[in-house]
């Protein structure tokens, strides 16, 4: 057990040198009494709470209720505002700022007296941010998840955020509702506080979070305004000071057995294809080789559980009644490291001992799952030889072994301009081929991939395409969307060479994605090929350029994601 001179914040506060002193008296400017802080763990709250971001804006209350927490347990609470990376509204996609997010984390924590770290997020990219910038610091740290929203209603429907605005948008461009029944969806789509209740980006990652080991056993899933949100978040602020006193560092509980459960973890929920990314970038921070081949292989043996949307029928309020993460995970213990340390102190195993399914329907049983494999499939060939993903199991299964004639759109605008162009000739039968999104094309990797169907396809009737793209797509999306193909386009990726009227061949079971061109052909279009222009010329976006990985790799920044120590602060 740590001592309180074995305290980081000692070295600011607990010496007798003139640095020492005054760091006492500007904690006294403050209005903090000596007994209030000193020789106590200072935890610090790392809150992204903004005017701005839906998702997040319970989380000054919830700070509250954390500090509570540390102040029972016997902390010192110091909350540090940081980046809010809202989904619904920072363009051109906050996937551009997880790594500034990231950077920010690990600074704060290595830079002020902090000896323990509450992170609160849950907004797609900002729970692998707090992540990726704690385990870089390396201090005890427990992560407390925003929570998803309540359901939402239209009339005697229930929706689901993303998942049904793509479906009703849809039937609005088909003209299968009009502005009135538009008006009334957009009243009732999203009613709480709280991130997507479909598992999308949020909830899968977030759920990933909790299997790591990295929450509180079944926090992910509360519904954000529910009462047992608010004890959560105490107990969370509790737990944190006494992972200070046991010196149980963020290292231990990431290691690669927790990376390679939660991969089964995100394959078992359905999750977003945005875990690949994020999971691949977080394992690199702990420098824990993670690949896109490590999640197909592991989806051979991993059924689909969780019947919810976007590929199920119900919602995270559902998932959290019939027992939450811990019921799915007490149904995979066989595939689990169980033997693992949590921020609990206890076991993975220990966890999951009392966990139960309350409802079969929405958690499934092996013998009655979603899908037979897990929801994500890595693809390649010669138009992706450093792979590509694709949802599987929420596209149409007529689609998923398909050969079609190529439409290529360069980039998102010229999308908009020209997808309803009858000049084009698009058929149910044609590929949609949308380039110059990736990662420095997008720039940023835009959440593009969901590519629109042409409007007078939707009339009749079509709703699913195969479509192929260097983005990402939301994890509330669906459909046959192939996304991050790596290389990307900007960088002179196959996706670059293709051109209208190419066949593409899509074969899924076999995970493969095959421009039916020949090599010598491709090699003289590369030959003829001319990089675009870089998109920023100052700022955070050069630096962006200059050292953001590809999709394969976790878009990461090369000099965050290396291996090296760097030096703690001389505080006195």
């Amino acid at each position: 057990m740590m001592k309180p001179e074995d305290l980081r914040s000692h070295r600011w506060f607990g010496g007798d040198e003139l640095r020492n002193f005054s760091h006492r008296a500007r904690s006294r400017q403050l209005g903090f009494n000596p007994e209030e802080h000193l020789g106590k763990p200072v935890i610090g709250i790392l809150n992204t709470w903004s005017d701005i971001n839906p998702c997040h804006m319970h989380l000054r209350e919830r700070a509250e209720q954390v500090k509570r927490g540390v102040w029972q347990a016997g902390g010192f609470p110091l909350e540090f505002p940081v980046a809010t990376l809202s989904e619904t509204y920072q363009k051109p996609t906050p996937m551009l700022y997880r790594n500034l997010l990231a950077m920010e984390t690990e600074e704060i924590l290595r830079s002020y007296p902090i000896d323990g770290a509450v992170l609160m997020g849950g907004c797609d990219k900002s729970t692998p941010a707090l992540l990726m910038g704690a385990a870089s610091a390396g201090l005890p740290s427990i992560f407390v998840p925003a929570g998803p929203m309540l359901k939402g209603h239209w009339r005697d429907e229930t929706l689901g955020s993303g998942t049904d605005m793509w479906k009703y948008w849809d039937d609005k461009r088909a003209g299968l509702i009009g502005d009135a029944e538009l008006s009334e969806l957009e009243r009732g789509l999203a009613r709480s506080p709280g991130t997507c209740m479909t598992m999308g980006t949020a909830s899968t990652m977030t759920s990933a979070a909790e299997v790591l080991g990295m929450t509180l056993p079944g926090a992910a899933s509360i519904p954000a305004v529910d009462s047992a949100h608010h004890r959560m978040a105490a107990a969370s602020g509790a737990r944190v000071v006494d992972m200070v006193w046991e010196n149980l560092t963020i290292s231990q509980v990431l290691d690669k057995r927790a990376y390679s459960d939660a991969i089964t973890t995100v394959l078992a929920l359905g999750g977003s294809t945005n875990a690949v990314i994020h999971l691949i970038a977080m394992a690199g921070r702990s420098q824990i080789p993670l690949s896109i081949e490590d999640f197909d292989a592991i989806a051979r043996q991993v059924p689909v559980l969780a019947n919810v949307r976007p590929g199920g029928d119900f919602l995270m309020e559902d998932f959290y009644y019939a027992g939450g993460l811990p019921g799915l995970l007490s149904r995979l213990t066989d595939l689990l490291h169980t033997d693992r340390v949590t921020v609990t102190g206890k076991t993975l195993g220990e966890l999951l001992a009392s966990a139960r399914v309350h409802n079969d329907d929405v958690i499934r049983t092996r013998e009655n799952p979603v899908a037979a494999e897990g929801g994500v499939a890595v693809l390649r060939g010669n138009l992706a030889p450093s792979g590509a993903v694709i949802k599987h199991i929420a596209a149409e299964p007529h689609l998923l072994t398909h050969t079609g004639p190529a439409v290529v759109f360069d980039n998102y605008s010229d999308l908009k301009k020209r997808i309803n162009d009858p000049e084009l000739g698009i058929t149910e039968d044609s590929v949609l081929v949308l380039r110059g999104s990736g990662p420095l094309g997008g720039p940023g990797m835009p959440e593009y991939g969901m590519l629109p169907i042409p409007d007078h396809l939707l009339a009749k009737g079509v709703r699913d395409m195969v479509r192929i793209s260097d983005a990402r797509m939301s994890g509330t999306s669906y459909g046959a969307c192939v996304l991050h193909v790596a290389p990307e386009s900007f960088v002179g990726g196959p996706l670059a060479l293709v051109r209208d009227g190419d066949l593409i061949t899509l074969d899924v079971p076999a995970r493969r994605l095959h421009l039916e061109v020949d090599d010598a052909e491709l090699d003289a279009r590369r030959a003829r090929w001319e990089p675009p222009s870089p998109p920023f010329e100052r700022g955070y976006g050069s630096l962006y350029a200059k050292h953001i990985t590809q999709a394969d790799e976790g878009c990461d920044f090369d000099f965050l994601a290396k291996a090296g120590a760097n030096p703690e602060p001389d505080a006195r």
